[in-house]
Formats: structure tokens, sequence, C-alpha cells
């Protein structure tokens, strides 16, 4: 169908839905793994956190923690608290703080998009926000997010009922006995819910990959727009092609008749070569060119009265590193200076010196 989005996205739709910060992500998956990051950073170094609280609960509710009625003791205190709570408190911050940033690179790579969060009066639009509110798209996320609470719950349920003797046991349990079973029963049922969010997660971010992937295909349609506008039109490039063509035979038109010989491969290529020992100091490539621009170089040579040689080798190795209006090379000298020597014999001049590596 015309329609129909069925060709690969090209890397110029790929780049500029990037920029657009269209890419494949999911915030599940970086919720998920912030909160086992987290919860791995309590486990490790939430000892600190701990015995802070319980140092400072037990200095608030003794003689020693009543704030005194001035303001400089209060400053003093307050003083005290932030400092202590920040020693504990910005290495597991930090590395949280480190973690969500890896997260987001890990899943778009360094991705920087100030038009997402330029203002946009369209996202105020009641009538726009009422169409989105009761979209399919967005009855099929409530769906999935009812079955997510579902999820959850189940594994929560599941986790508290193993260990539903010891819960009924906490009764007969010491306070410090109890709260500590307490904390060890909720910190594996947050690790068994952080591992099941991390499930739904990868498969929210497999499906977003997709998603993205299918959003961005292409119909035919579009295809030939984007290289329309990348390339131009078809019928501009082929006139600005022959434009382009038409000045290369002007240039040959002036250039070919100053040669002294052209050198052949025999048809497919052609090399006009000037030498005027007088002004230069090597000789020169004054046209070079291949298929019909060649056969244009034989023609306007023939035309002219200058020798057309057939030297494959050379004819070869000047086209493929010579330039034109560029000497050549000195590992070319002898054998072009053989032919030149050859061309003036058989034009009954005067042989010209060899060129030379000296300046």
């Amino acid at each position: 169908m015309p329609g129909e989005k069925q060709h690969d996205p090209t890397p110029h739709r790929r780049q500029k839905a990037r920029e657009e910060g269209r890419v494949s992500k999911s915030q599940d998956l970086a919720a998920a793994l912030l909160l086992l990051l987290g919860l791995m950073l309590l486990a490790s170094l939430g000892a600190g956190l701990v015995e802070f609280l319980g140092r400072m609960t037990k200095r608030q509710f003794s003689v020693d923690g009543m704030i005194q009625p001035n303001i400089a003791a209060a400053l003093a205190e307050w003083k005290l608290i932030v400092t202590e709570l920040a020693r504990v408190m910005l290495p597991i911050l930090g590395l949280l703080l480190i973690g969500a940033i890896l997260v987001h690179v890990l899943q778009t790579g360094l991705l920087l998009t100030p038009s997402r969060i330029m203002p946009d009066l369209n996202r105020l639009n009641p009538l726009k926000g009422l169409a989105n509110i009761f979209s399919i798209q967005n009855f099929f996320k409530l769906l999935i997010n009812i079955f997510k609470i579902i999820f959850i719950a189940s594994v929560a349920g599941l986790s508290l009922y193993a260990d539903h003797e010891g819960i009924l046991k906490m009764a007969d349990m010491s306070l410090e006995s109890s709260a500590i079973f307490l904390l060890d029963l909720l910190f594996w049922t947050t690790i068994k819910i952080s591992v099941a969010l991390l499930i739904l997660a990868l498969a929210d971010y497999a499906f977003q990959r997709w998603k993205n992937e299918q959003d961005l295909k292409m119909t035919t349609q579009e295809l030939h727009d984007e290289m329309k506008n990348l390339e131009g039109d078809p019928h501009v490039r082929a006139q600005r092609k022959a434009v382009q063509r038409q000045l290369a035979m002007d240039r040959l038109e002036s250039a070919v008749p100053k040669a002294d010989v052209v050198v052949t491969n025999p048809t497919e290529l052609a090399i006009a070569i000037q030498y005027d020992p007088d002004t230069m100091h090597a000789p020169k490539v004054i046209a070079k060119g291949a298929g019909i621009i060649a056969g244009r170089i034989r023609q306007l040579a023939l035309e002219n009265g200058i020798p057309v040689l057939e030297r494959k080798p050379l004819a070869q190795a000047l086209y493929r590193e010579v330039e034109v209006n560029q000497e050549i090379p000195e590992d070319k000298y002898a054998a072009v200076a053989e032919l030149l020597a050859y061309v003036y014999q058989l034009q009954g001049k005067e042989i010209p010196n060899p060129p030379s590596a000296a300046a």
C-alpha cells in the first residue's frame, strides 16, 4: 500500500529523530535500577546512617540535646545536625546521582535536546488534553499499569506470606528482636519487588525499542521526499551534471591545444601533457579524463595535430597520481622525458633538456 511504512529508517531519519529526542528509553527501567542501587547502597553504607539517626535521636531526647533559648545555640545545634547528616548522606546521594546519569546514558547515549524543554502552547490546549486522556493509547497504558500493580502486589504478598510464621511470632519477641526482624523482612521484600520491577522494566524497554523502530519506518513517499531533499530534485541534479560536463568540455577546448603530447590507455583514459623548458621545472598535466572526457581529449588532440600515444602503465599512473595543473612526479620523469623526446624527434624539433630533480 502507498501509505504503508515498509522501509527501514535511513541514517538521516534516525539522526533527526534523535535530535528531536525521539529515542527508545524506559522510565521504568531507570526507576527499577535506581531502586536496586539504592537498596544496595543502604545495605553497604546504611550502617553509618542508622548509627547517626540513633545517636541523634538519643541526643535530642537527652538533657544535653535540649536547645538553649537563644539564636546562637539553635544555629550551632542545626549546624551540627546538617554537618553530620551530610557526612553520611552525601556519599549515598552522590552515588545515586551517578547511577541515575549512567542509567539514562546507557539507554540513549549522550543526548541533549533543548527543544524538548522549550515552551509549547499546544500542550496547554484543553481539547488536545482531553483527546489524549481518552485515547486508545492511554487506555492500553492504564491496563498495563493495572497489571503492573497486580504483579508487584502479588510479589509483595507472596514474599510476606513466605515469612508469615515469623510475623506471627513477633508478639513473643523483644522490641529489639522485632525491629531487627521487621527491618530484615522489609529489606528483602523490597529487594524482591525491585527484581520484579526490573523484569517488567526490561520487557518495557524491549517494547519501547520495537515501537520506536516501527515509528521510524518510512513510507515509499517519505523515502522519496527525503532523498529529494538531501540530494536535490533528479531533474535539477541532471541539469547540474550537464552544466558541469559542459564546463569541463569548455576547459578542454582551451587546454588541450597547448599540450605537447596526449597519453592514452588507449580508449578509457587520456592525459594531456605540456612542457616548456624555459618556464617549467618539469612537465605538467594540463588535462585528463576518462570515458567521454578521454574521447574528447583525443579528438581535440587530433584536430590540433598533437601526437596521441598509447602507454597503458604510464597513462594509468598519471591519471591516478597527478591532478590537473600539477607537475609530473620525479619517479615518472624518465618515462615522460622519453615520450617527449620521441615526439620532438617525430616533429623535427630540437629536443629540450630532460627535467631534473634540481630546482
